[in-house]
């Protein structure tokens, strides 16, 4: 992939190109009496939730109607328009949270910080709500940068800002965070992935919009290829970077049961969409949106050009010349068109170029049938359905079969102009992060009656009934510490050889901990245990006679003796995921913990 780094202050011109501008917007409620603003969305979840929790208690009577209804609306609330939030709220008596005051209707607020550019400060620019525009807007400089080849791939990290209503839950919902977006952009006509067949076979929990509709709403498992072939997943690029996304997200320690893939709604997807999904992570607050993957079509470039007259095209080369019939419109007679249209006769004649097939074809029967048809001539380029539908009295023209024609053209062709599809992954990485945390916390009881910690090996980490060790399960490829080195005993020899030690594996690439105090050897694991270093070292009296370590891996406890000079090459093949644990266990004996003498 291609990697940019954009600006995150934004011309208004780009945004209000993208949307941004009409329609990145939230619903918000107001405290009829302090003032107090809320997310409607997130008030209406959190009362049906309430409502069918407290009915599972019996604290409520809910007829088997009104809960099946309130479990529809739960899991359609992201289609719901402001009236319909309004209505909904009222229907269940939803007050404000803090006060138990009523709420005012739903209405829109756009989530952009607004700026202003310029030495005047007349030019409006925007912080960033994503980081995906600035890529779309070089799209030009980055097909030149592939060699002029379809399909190819750009991605950004950055912040992004968004000013959101009710931040809230540490990272979750915040008003700068950091983003990392993946722009794939491929022909139309061809979605399929030549890396396919690599995750074809993964089976991540799919919620689809037909599971979500369902009696049970419960995510199912289901294979790549068979959710590709089922049409569930449209193309298989969309479904390669969903496969991808589970990889990634198991790699950096989320639990696969936790992990949900869930398709949007009809009514939830972007009009231009033609299948969207998102990478939910359950943590305690619930099903939390961690990363989105979409099917765009041809929207953003097409959005662009329009706004900016730049050609964000790319041209396919045919391995052969191909003859090619098409409608083409033109005026009969360029003069007299231009004395009926005066000064619209320009963008007659280019409404008349920019048709393209369902245009030129709708324009020809309207002729055929009436004598007449309708021309859009506003920004946008006409094209047929599309241009019809936004057509006004004040962007429209008529003309009439005296003054154009509409006649099939042949033509031989080397090529054609075609307007990329984007398939777009995007990920919040605060979220991940947070949810990392969450899922590989975890508190080690101790056996009762003073149990031994460290499988029974280390019998100086006796511990009381009630004793607890907390522990970071960090996979050791995002643990911030990989490995910790620790001298058994307070002695300058020892020391020596620790950092000695500890010189090897940071050359070899490794973030290591060097712990010299006079602590046991259990405490100094249960610290080290309680902020994720996977793996620990060992220097003992045997260490100084011949050159062997204990390494402990944190979860197992288990230990083996290696001898110090593997012992980088054995720690990084265990961090980059080239060894397991199991695999060092089989190659080095085991090793009981050190004896303090």
């Amino acid at each position: 992939m291609l990697e940019v780094e954009c600006p995150a202050v934004t011309p208004e011109a780009v945004l209000k190109a993208s949307g941004h501008v009409d329609r990145f917007t939230d619903f918000m409620v107001s405290d009829s009496t302090t003032g107090d603003c809320h997310r409607a969305d997130h008030l209406l979840e959190e009362a049906l939730q309430k409502l069918l929790d407290d009915d599972d208690a019996g604290a409520a009577a809910l007829t088997p109607h009104q809960r099946e209804e309130a479990r529809e609306l739960l899991a359609t609330v992201e289609e719901l328009t402001a009236d319909g939030l309004g209505d909904a709220l009222e229907k269940y008596a939803v007050k404000a949270p803090e006060t138990g005051n009523s709420l005012s209707r739903s209405y829109a607020f756009n989530l952009m910080f607004k700026t202003s550019i310029g030495p005047r400060g007349d030019q409006v620019g925007y912080l960033r709500p994503e980081t995906a525009q600035g890529i779309f807007v070089n799209f030009r400089d980055l097909l030149y940068y592939n060699g002029n080849r379809l399909p190819f791939a750009a991605a950004q990290i950055g912040q992004s800002y968004r000013n959101e209503i009710s931040p809230k839950a540490g990272l979750l919902r915040v008003r700068e965070f950091t983003q990392a977006e993946i722009e794939h952009f491929c022909s139309p006509e061809d979605k399929s992935h030549p890396k396919f067949g690599t995750v074809a076979g993964l089976t991540p929990l799919l919620f689809s919009r037909e599971l979500q509709m369902g009696a049970e709403k419960v995510a199912k498992p289901m294979s790549l290829k068979e959710a590709v072939s089922q049409k569930v997943i449209v193309n298989e690029t969309l479904a390669y970077f969903i496969g991808r996304t589970h990889l990634f997200m198991l790699a950096v320690g989320i639990d696969p049961a936790r992990l949900r893939f869930r398709q949007h709604l009809v009514h939830e997807m972007a009009h231009y969409a033609e299948d969207c999904w998102d990478a939910e992570v359950h943590c305690s607050y619930g099903w939390i949106e961690c990363a989105g993957l979409a099917d765009r079509s041809a929207f953003d470039l097409t959005a662009h050009a329009a706004k900016s007259k730049q050609d964000l095209s790319f041209f396919e080369k045919f391995d052969e010349p191909k003859t090619v019939t098409r409608l083409v419109a033109k005026a009969k007679d360029r003069k007299a068109l231009g004395i009926a249209f005066k000064k619209e006769a320009k963008a007659v004649l280019a409404a008349l170029e920019a048709l393209d097939e369902a245009g030129a074809e709708s324009v020809k029967k309207a002729l055929e049938s009436e004598g007449k048809a309708k021309l859009f001539i506003g920004e946008k380029e006409a094209c047929g359905e599309a241009a019809a539908s936004a057509a006004t009295d004040e962007n429209t023209v008529e003309v009439t079969a005296e003054q154009i024609s509409v006649e099939p053209f042949t033509q031989k062709v080397s090529g054609r102009s075609i307007v990329p599809s984007v398939i777009e992954p995007s990920f919040g990485v605060g979220r991940i992060i947070y949810c990392a945390f969450e899922h590989s916390f975890y508190v080690r009881e101790e056996e009762s009656k003073g149990g031994e910690k460290d499988g029974g090996e280390n019998k100086k980490e006796k511990t009381s009934g009630d004793a607890q060790r907390t522990v970071f399960r960090f996979a050791p490829a995002v643990a911030p510490v990989k490995v910790t080195v620790f001298p058994l005993l307070n002695r300058e020899a020892m020391d020596s050889k620790a950092r000695e030690i500890e010189r090897s594996l940071t050359a070899a690439g490794l973030a290591t901990l060097v712990d010299t105090t006079s602590t046991t050897v259990g405490k100094r694991y249960a610290r080290t245990d309680e902020i994720g270093v996977p793996f620990g070292i060992t220097v003992d009296g045997a260490s100084l006679e011949d050159n062997t370590v204990t390494l402990r891996e944190r979860d197992s406890m288990k230990q083996v003796r290696v001898p110090i000079a593997e012992v980088p090459s054995v720690v990084k093949a265990l961090v980059d995921g080239k060894r397991d644990w199991g695999s060092v266990q089989g190659s080095y004996p085991a090793q009981a913990a050190p004896a303090e003498k």
